[in-house]
């Protein structure tokens, strides 16, 4: 198992298959140039990113803030009225919604656009793991910095990144990790990551997560800084058992012994495979992926090589058959079209109809994804918000995708702000040439390379045929509109 690829196989649907998955998809020159690497140097190309220069600008408030969040403290202790106090509430409210509606924007523009998509592939993977909100974290440069976090290490060692997430400020604050104290320990981080994030349940007991608790106590943040801190004066120094271990364990020493269980490396890998194959493994594959990834010493990078390389990849029952996320269906269609991003404040509106608002998980679960994806109302607002984005008009958005609360730019006042807002919608003259605009068939065989990088079945074929038929002759509108009804087919939902 996981034996590479073979050569004769590669070709422009597999490297369609591979930016589809590794990356957000993109124009049929982007696809071509990777089947004209090879397959070797087409996976180096999207994983080994490190040596591309990436000159995204972080945002203006992305750095540390302890005074701005101690004044605001003190500004409500001082209040005089209760009058006072809710608006200095009411304004800290707004600034949060700015500062995280920025933070979408700027992160769905670096997806959409900068030059490492797999490691922003891989960003989006750790956000969903890590699942963490600014509904209860509230500080926009934790959420930012936790983000880059993901970034720094999304194919690094597994323990670093799973230390280093356990340590970062929004986690310590979304699992009261900072409150943690000898007298009482908090059990919530030490059994989200054996549950959630390294074993899986069935994999430890309620007894090891109460002594990890105990040996995670002192990992605290400093607010003056707004870094980690270790107190040692708040941990328990008694001995722990884990796993049929005993010792004097403190926090970093409860990550190595979580990370080194065999269900470790097996619960993280499988979840990576479904991640990017868009199925669970089957055990012989789990298995044949977790002693890759342990003969690679926990290092995601030479085991994601692997993955990306081997056959199993590349089966036909992996190459399209995942439902496309939201975050993947706006990215993909913007890369696809070569079209405008909408800004942040339809973006945002569009995310969280179709369910996916980023930085702000439904839970601590993160997102379920695959089919779940898909419902009714899901799949015409798909529909609806293809519509616009092909046209350049603005989506059937409402005040509720806009309601009050940490991350949503606010309900009626947002919906106004809509109003002013203008969108390119798709040039027909960039992505088609005139010899294919002129003649029908030669467009629609031209579209379903771009979109599907396959054909679509007889009935639908047909459905294009008899609008086509209808035109005597074809405007960039009417063109336009054709886009639109291939995008609102179930073929587009899946990739």
């Amino acid at each position: 198992m996981l034996k590479p690829l073979s050569s004769d196989r590669w070709n422009y649907a597999t490297a369609a298959h591979l930016l589809n998955r590794a990356g957000f998809g993109g124009p049929p020159a982007d696809i071509q140039k990777l089947c004209d690497l090879g397959m070797d140097k087409a996976v180096a190309h999207l994983l080994d990113y490190e040596y591309i220069h990436d000159p995204t600008a972080d945002p203006d408030w992305a750095r540390p803030n302890p005074d701005e969040v101690r004044q605001f403290r003190e500004a409500i202790k001082n209040a005089a009225t209760p009058d006072e106090k809710r608006k200095l509430q009411q304004e800290q409210q707004q600034l949060i919604q700015r500062r995280i509606l920025e933070l979408r924007g700027w992160w769905l523009k670096r997806m959409a656009y900068g030059p490492r998509p797999f490691q922003e592939k891989m960003v989006l993977f750790w956000h969903g793991h890590f699942a963490t909100s600014v509904e209860k974290v509230r500080n926009p440069y934790y959420m930012w910095r936790q983000n880059e976090l993901f970034r720094r290490l999304a194919t690094a060692n597994w323990q670093q990144l799973l230390t280093e997430a356990g340590k970062d400020p929004a986690m310590l604050l979304w699992l009261d990790q900072a409150q943690s104290k000898k007298d009482h320990p908090n059990e919530n981080f030490a059994r989200e990551v054996m549950e959630l994030f390294a074993l899986g349940e069935g994999h430890y007991t309620e007894h090891d997560i109460g002594e990890a608790a105990r040996a995670l106590t002192g990992w605290s943040l400093e607010p003056d800084t707004q870094k980690f801190i270790y107190r040692p004066r708040i941990h328990d120094e008694g001995d722990k058992t884990l796993f049929g271990r005993t010792g004097n364990f403190n926090g970093d020493e409860v990550i190595a012994l979580i990370i080194a269980q065999p269900q470790a490396a097996k619960f993280i890998t499988a979840k990576i495979w479904n991640y990017f194959a868009g199925q669970e493994p089957s055990p012989a594959l789990a298995d044949a992926l977790a002693a890759n990834f342990r003969a690679n010493g926990n290092n995601f990078k030479p085991f994601l090589h692997a993955l990306f390389r081997s056959g199993e990849f590349y089966s036909p029952e992996v190459i399209r058959n995942q439902v496309k996320s939201p975050v993947q269906w706006l990215i993909g269609s913007v890369r696809i079209l070569e079209c405008e991003m909408p800004p942040p404040l339809v973006c945002f509106g569009t995310l969280r109809q179709l369910g996916q608002d980023l930085f702000a998980p439904p839970n601590v679960k993160g997102w379920d994804g695959g089919i779940t994806w898909i419902t009714t109302n899901t799949l015409l607002m798909r529909y609806n918000d293809a519509q616009a984005l092909v046209e350049g008009q603005l989506p059937p958005l409402t005040a509720n995708d806009f309601a009050r609360k940490p991350g949503g730019p606010g309900g009626e006042k947002a919906m106004k702000a809509l109003q002013r807002v203008r969108m390119g919608g798709v040039n027909v003259e960039k992505i088609l040439t005139p010899e294919q605009r002129a003649d029908k068939p030669t467009m629609v065989a031209a579209l379903e390379h771009r979109l599907f990088q396959t054909t679509l079945n007889t009935e639908q074929e047909q459905t294009l045929r008899d609008f086509l038929d209808s035109k005597t002759k074809m405007s960039n509108a009417d063109i336009v509109t054709t886009v639109r009804l291939m995008m609102s087919t179930p073929e587009y939902q899946v990739t």
